[in-house]
Formats: structure tokens, C-alpha cells, sequence
């Protein structure tokens, strides 16, 4: 299929996840004119390009003027820079990780989502903790009576382990555990955290979490071991790549059975009974002249 255009007006694009394969298989299924030829001196938007294609190409190509005005360039960059920063996501490493800590951002209004560690309610303010994984530090949030959502403090809806959205304006902190706080201007609760929720403000201990596998990268000591995991597993896969080395995943090589443990599940019917294979007469199963089981049977 060709499509003439005028290349000083416009230039023709292929959408990026139609592949070779998808066209021939469009051209097949649609059977369109070997030589369809459309005729546009002039171009005033893009949407009436659009309206004069069939709808069977209108699905795989775009057509989009070579030469647009300065004030639809600028409005596409905005959109395209709105677009940005709505997908990325504010994360307290990237405020607080810098050199001096976050003291560069005091004054800028910023979102910070993430899990309630420690709350603490005063007569006059409240200290919410949030943690959102990217790092160990946790930001705390002053919130006072008057911002927006503190009636879900006073309900109970945010609670350690709840999980939140917080909007507020960095400060400098007048404590001495950290440099910057976020004043809360607005506050959403997400997810709200069963009463029995089992990782408190106090330390628990390690046999306690092997019982709850599922909380544990929520705590700072498993949230450390799996740093330093991840920097040396980096580091050595880093090594390998550099110097020419190609990572094979085992078991493509070989399979494993680990301990036996593919063999843990034996079925068997020689056992004639219903109850545990130990109360069951060993003489009861089939052998063969030489003493050992008869799978045959």
C-alpha cells in the first residue's frame, strides 16, 4: 500500500506497536487498493487527516504536519511534561537522599505516599511517620487539627500499618532525629490496617517474624539485609556483563531436586488399607523373588 503525501506539509508515521507482521496481516484481511493515493495541499489540523482515512488505516498510521505553529508546539510540550510528572510518583529517597537531606526543597509542596509506621496524637498536633520502601529514613508528617482529613485521625482510620496519601509543604524540622518535616495540608487514607496489625512501634523479634514472612521487608533490619543483597548481587552480575560473561538461569542447564524433595509425594493402591501407611502390614505388599516391591502389581 503507498500513500502520497506532499513531504513540505506533512511526513507519514507508523505507530510504534504495529509490527511488519500486523500490517501484512491488516493488508490480507482488508485487501486494500495496491495504489490508494490521497491528495492534501493544505493541512489544517491533524484530526481532519484522520477523517478523510478509511477506518482500516486509520488503526496503523498517522499523518502529522511537518510545520506546526510555535503556540501548538508549546502547548504539546506542556502536556507532554504534565504528562511526566503525573506518572512519576514522588518517593522519600529522592527527597530526603540528597546531601543536605531535603533542606534545598523547604517551601516546595510535594505528595508522599506510603505505610503509617508510628503515629503519635498531642493536644495540639499529630506525628504520623510514613515510610514508603525507597529507603530506611521515614518522613514525619506534623498535621494539625485543621488540615484536611484529620477527621480520619480522630476516627481511627489511620493507624500503624495503614497505608496513605499525604500532601503537605516541607519544613525545617525543629527536632534534632531529622532535618526536614512535611506539614500536612491534605490527608487520604488508602488502606486502613487491621487493629491486630502484629508490627508495632516496639521491636519484635526475628523468630516472631518468621511467622509472618508477608510483614517482613516492612521492618528496617530485613529492609537492610535486602539492600546489601541487592548491591552485591548488582555488583557481581555487573562484573560478569562487563567482561564478556552471558548469565544462564540452572535450571536451563540441568533440572534440580533439591533434598529429594521430588520425590516427597509417593501414590501408591499396594497399601490394602485406608489408614496410615505405618499401621498397614509390610507383608501385605507385593515382592518379588528377590525381596524387593513388585511395582508390576
Amino acid at each position: 500500500m503507498a500513500v502520497a503525501l506532499s513531504p513540505a506539509t506533512t511526513t507519514l508515521r507508523l505507530i510504534k506497536p504495529f509490527s511488519a507482521t500486523a500490517l501484512r496481516r491488516l493488508y490480507i484481511f482488508y485487501k486494500p487498493k495496491p495504489f490508494f493515493s490521497i491528495s492534501l495541499p493544505t493541512i489544517s489540523s491533524i484530526s481532519s487527516v484522520a477523517a478523510a482515512l478509511p477506518l482500516s488505516r486509520r488503526t496503523f498510521c498517522s499523518v502529522i504536519p511537518s510545520a506546526i505553529s510555535s503556540g501548538e508546539a508549546t502547548k504539546t510540550e506542556t502536556l507532554e511534561k504534565k504528562v511526566g510528572e503525573f506518572r512519576k510518583k514522588n518517593k522519600i529517597v529522592d527527597i530526603k537522599g540528597g546531601p543536605d537531606e531535603g533542606l534545598n526543597l523547604v517551601g516546595e509542596t510535594v505528595v508522599v505516599k506510603g505505610w503509617v509506621r508510628t503515629l503519635r496524637i498531642q493536644s495540639s498536633v499529630t506525628f504520623i511517620e510514613v515510610n514508603d520502601g525507597s529507603c530506611l529514613s521515614n518522613m514525619q508528617c506534623v498535621m494539625s487539627s485543621d488540615a484536611e482529613g484529620y477527621d480520619q485521625v480522630e476516627s481511627g482510620l489511620i493507624s500503624t500499618g495503614a497505608s496513605a496519601w499525604i500532601q503537605g509543604t516541607i519544613v525545617s524540622s525543629q527536632g534534632s532525629k531529622q532535618k526536614i518535616e512535611l506539614k500536612v495540608e491534605k490527608l487520604i487514607t488508602i488502606g486502613k490496617s487491621d487493629p491486630s496489625f502484629p508490627i508495632q512501634k516496639k521491636r519484635v523479634s526475628r523468630e516472631f517474624l518468621r511467622t509472618k514472612a508477608h510483614l517482613r521487608p516492612r521492618t528496617n533490619t530485613f529492609g537492610a539485609v535486602a539492600r546489601v543483597r541487592n548491591a552485591l548481587s548488582y555488583a557481581t552480575h555487573r562484573f560478569f556483563q562487563e567482561n564478556g560473561f552471558v548469565w544462564i538461569s540452572s535450571p536451563i542447564v540441568t533440572a534440580s531436586d533439591c533434598e529429594g524433595a521430588g520425590e516427597q509425594f509417593c501414590v501408591t493402591t499396594l497399601v490394602p488399607t485406608s489408614g496410615e501407611p505405618g499401621d498397614s502390614p509390610v507383608n501385605a505388599i507385593p515382592k518379588t523373588e528377590d525381596g524387593l516391591i513388585d511395582w508390576s502389581k
